[in-house]
């Protein structure tokens, strides 16, 4: 009896020692990981401002619709009275700043005459003229008879007011056929180069 106690004994020792060894191998490991973790000591810090920056440039783009005046009509309607057309432009703007739209004379002017040109060969013209809306407000209705011509120099160029976004922006373009021409029948065209300064 007393030899078997004594063993007991000492296995329940051994085991209590082998255990107290495990709980602390598993303390140092948590303890070797947790100062792994551990931010790194500094001796100090010194701040430095970083600058940031970026340009905008001023940049547009530019489109139309064409300005159809339809059927002219030489002997009777137009005998006398001009026949009147509307097309567009359209810009789009850098916010803040400054642009100006002017159109040319076209690909058959006379002087500072436009002319459309009948097409097929002939050598007939039809004159007419492009006008700028009465305001600078966009998508105004063109009045009739046109005031200002819209051409290139520094009298004619339309130059409407400083966009407040990138949004386009629409003017009327306002043409009026001459009355009264003797011309050909046929198809009549002129290509007219808008452009958009800035």
């Amino acid at each position: 009896m007393f030899i078997l106690y004594n063993y007991i004994r000492k296995d329940i020792m051994n085991s209590m020692k082998l255990s107290k060894v495990s709980n602390a191998l598993v303390l140092a490991s948590l303890l070797g990981v947790g100062a792994a973790m551990s931010p790194p000591a500094h001796a100090g810090s010194a701040p430095a401002n970083l600058s940031v920056t970026a340009s905008v440039t001023a940049n547009c783009t530019i489109s139309t619709t064409a300005v159809a005046f339809g059927a002219y009509d030489p002997v009777v309607a137009n005998a006398s009275t001009a026949l009147n057309g509307s097309g567009s432009v359209t810009i789009a703007c850098t916010k803040g700043s400054a642009p100006n739209i002017t159109m040319d004379l076209g690909a058959n002017a006379s002087g500072s005459q436009r002319k459309m040109l009948v097409t097929g060969g002939g050598t007939d013209v039809l004159d007419y003229q492009l006008y700028q809306p009465p305001n600078t407000t966009p998508n105004t209705a063109c009045t009739f008879p046109g005031s200002t011509v819209w051409g290139t120099s520094v009298a004619t160029t339309f130059t409407p007011t400083a966009p407040s976004s990138k949004t386009g922006r629409s003017y009327n373009v306002c043409g009026t056929v001459a009355a009264g021409q003797d011309v050909s029948v046929g198809s009549y065209q002129d290509t007219v180069v808008a452009t958009v300064n800035f």
